[in-house]
């Protein structure tokens, strides 16, 4: 069975690094995991408190919980074979 990844992305606000960070975050996961994925946002401004869980240190901020190990991808995530090392996927071939 394919697995399936949970995706969490730390963001503070609408600012023009997470809405980027979330719009790349998007794009790969269709490309590379389509219908195997789930993203959860979440604003530190809104939920400040959540940061301490996952030990958030800078915004925006991905972090791979499902499959193991977890991983953490800090930034907008444009460098997207950085990201899709740090995930874990493998390129379609």
């Amino acid at each position: 069975m394919e697995q399936k990844y949970e995706l969490r992305l730390y963001v503070a606000g609408k600012t023009q690094k997470s809405v980027t960070a979330l719009s790349n975050l998007k794009k790969y996961c269709e490309e590379h995991l389509s219908g195997q994925y789930s993203i959860e946002v979440v604003d530190l401004l809104l939920q400040p408190q959540l940061a301490e869980g996952d030990q958030i240190l800078a915004i925006p901020t991905l972090v791979k919980k499902v499959p193991e190990p977890v991983r953490k991808i800090i930034g907008d995530l444009s460098n997207k074979e950085k990201v899709l090392v740090g995930l874990d996927i493998r390129p379609r071939s």
